[in-house]
């Protein structure tokens, strides 16, 4: 077995005469290099001369294993907030999240600032029980500030076994000093859709994130909606505080609702991925109107569904202005068992919206005003064009329509929710005035026949 000083020296030998042969044989005519090329050349160059420093000089020795993964972290750290590198343990965690069921506390994390902020709490969870918050700063975990800390990295140490306790330390608008907030893991167990029946023929469908199982469980619950005596007279889909998930799911959920037309498109730099996600006519749910409710938690592919119902006028969507992530990640596995989240492409809205650092619209604005809210502490939902190093949309200039302020939640009270409450009574109008169109098309053809000579 090579030792890790041995290894090293061969990883030198082979990029030193990689560059060196290439320069040699471009001087000699060889084959043509370009100046870019010939500047990623002399780069090479310097990166491999810092490694050698690092290794003969450093003050302590380093693994050149651990040498090369930062360097790989550093490399990313330079791109937009949603790339990042991820080792083999943490490539498998991604695996197990997407399955619905991992060790942990039940957030949806993004980097802001250098700091870790919340973008929300998973329902049901030990930090949603916690009292959690969106917008929430995460500036230590375990003493140890999370300033520049990566993504990956923050995700690793707050997972855990189910029962052992971990403690973070937040800051959060309002508040003057960090507050230290001990939170018992548990199995998270996500539960992707939620159902209920309103009221008598109006039913409510909530998606909490988007799953490998979201598409099949959301057709089981329209059918057991629909199978209601009298059937479904109107749909709420909520899709607030849902972070996103898997693309491919956003697109079973489309073609759901959609019997025909786009999706969603999606335009990167390689051929590959220039997409077109379009709907198909069998098995889609047409036959009743839709609300979906959305906020500023909103993102990725709930951002998918929201536009494309909106395009196609199938949805109208209530609420306040969407995250804005309109990027594709790309996840790459890599030969040592790690993988590459690497942002590849933009999506757009079937009319051709870009998303990105925007947002979704809604048809109708209503901000989350509980009756039972306390008025201090107000805070902005934050949004992807908050986010250091985000890519930017089509048109940077683009002002946001909708920034409201949402305030703290006494939780000892029942709250309202003036953004359903609208959205029900808004079916309840669409029903009423559906049937009095339906009369008066009945009266008319009666009125044509009577005046039909016999």
């Amino acid at each position: 077995m090579l030792s890790n000083t041995k290894k090293y020296k061969i990883f030198f030998l082979f990029i030193a005469v990689f560059i060196m042969g290439l320069l040699l044989g471009h001087s000699n005519g060889i084959f043509p290099v370009s100046a870019a090329t010939e500047k990623t050349y002399k780069n090479l160059k310097i990166f491999t001369h810092v490694l050698d420093l690092i290794q003969k000089s450093y003050v302590e020795e380093v693994k050149i294993e651990d040498l090369i993964d930062g360097a790989i972290k550093g490399m990313l750290s330079t791109l937009d907030p949603h790339s990042s590198f991820m080792p083999p343990d943490m490539y498998k965690e991604l695996q197990v999240e997407t399955k619905g069921s991992f060790g942990g506390l039940g957030i949806e994390i993004t980097i802001k600032d250098g700091v870790l902020t919340v973008v929300s709490p998973i329902e049901g969870t030990p930090a949603f029980k916690s009292g959690i918050k969106p917008g929430d700063k995460v500036v230590k975990i375990e003493g140890k500030s999370t300033k520049n800390m990566t993504l990956m990295d923050a995700v690793k140490k707050m997972r855990g076994p189910k029962g052992k306790k971990i403690t973070i330390s937040i800051m959060r608008k309002g508040f003057t000093e960090l507050k230290n907030i001990t939170i018992i893991r548990d199995i998270i167990k996500i539960q992707s859709v939620k159902s209920r029946v309103l009221e008598e023929g109006f039913g409510y469908i909530r998606l909490t994130t988007f799953q490998e199982r979201t598409g099949d469980d959301l057709e089981k619950a329209l059918d057991e909606l629909e199978s209601m005596e009298g059937g479904l007279k109107g749909l709420i889909l909520d899709l607030r505080n849902n972070p996103g998930g898997l693309l491919e799911q956003a697109f079973k959920v489309g073609d759901i609702f959609l019997d025909s037309g786009l999706i969603v498109y999606t335009d990167g730099r390689v051929e590959s991925q220039k997409m077109n996600f379009k709907a198909k006519k069998v098995g889609a749910h047409m036959d009743f109107p839709m609300v979906v409710l959305v906020n500023g938690g909103s993102a990725s592919a709930s951002e998918i569904i929201a536009g494309a119902l909106q395009d196609h006028d199938r949805a109208v969507i209530l609420g306040t202005q969407t995250f804005g992530k309109g990027s594709v990640q790309t996840i790459i596995p890599l030969k040592d068992g790690s993988g590459l989240k690497l942002t590849t492409a933009r999506y757009y809205t079937p009319k051709g919206r870009s998303i990105q650092a925007k947002g979704i619209s809604p048809d109708i604005v209503i901000e989350a005003e509980p009756e039972t809210i306390a008025k201090v502490n107000p805070r902005r939902h934050y949004k992807e064009k908050d986010l250091e190093g985000h890519l930017e949309g089509d048109d940077p200039n683009l002002e946001e329509k909708v920034d409201p302020d949402e305030g703290e939640i006494e939780p000892q009270k029942k709250i309202k929710d003036v953004q359903m409450d609208r959205a029900l009574n808004l079916l309840k109008t669409w029903n009423i005035f559906s049937r009095l169109t339906s009369f008066r098309q009945v009266l008319q053809e009666e009125a044509k026949e009577t005046e039909r000579p016999n």
